[in-house]
């Protein structure tokens, strides 16, 4: 568990959102990947800003409300995400995680987006490493 890395964890197969793609999109990926958030990058992969569940919510209410056009991500995403890397101890970013902090990190290898960590995994990894812990057996509905 201890030698357990970022990269050992973290999902690499979710897309992430380009600048200018349109909000209603970036929702549609969201919810798709059950996701609360996702990096956004520019063309060289580099992350460039962090939108969530909450910044679409908001951004598409007011929006609808004022009958203004589609927003697109640019408007709306968080431009100082925090970035961990692939080799982070994944017992170290488990400790940091607290309240307010992200549920989803970019994982970066050379300033460049090479996956996400969510707190899911992370949680995920901590139950099945189990450390001679009795995980909870759910009922048979049979």
């Amino acid at each position: 568990m201890r030698s357990l890395t970022v990269s050992d964890v973290m999902w690499s197969h979710i897309q992430p959102i380009r600048c200018g793609t349109p909000l209603t999109k970036v929702v549609k990926i969201l919810l798709t990947h059950h996701v609360t958030g996702l990096p956004v990058v520019n063309d060289q992969l580099r992350v460039v800003g962090f939108v969530s569940e909450q910044d679409c919510i908001h951004a598409l209410l007011v929006s609808n409300y004022h009958c203004e056009g589609e927003p697109v991500v640019d408007d709306v995403m968080f431009d100082a995400p925090l970035l961990v890397s692939g080799d982070t101890a994944m017992v170290d970013l488990a400790q940091r995680l607290g309240a307010g902090r992200p549920k989803v990190y970019p994982v970066v290898e050379n300033d460049r987006l090479i996956g996400i960590i969510t707190r899911t995994a992370i949680l995920a990894q901590l139950a099945k490493s189990g450390c001679g812990i009795d995980m909870p057996r759910f009922a048979s509905t049979e």
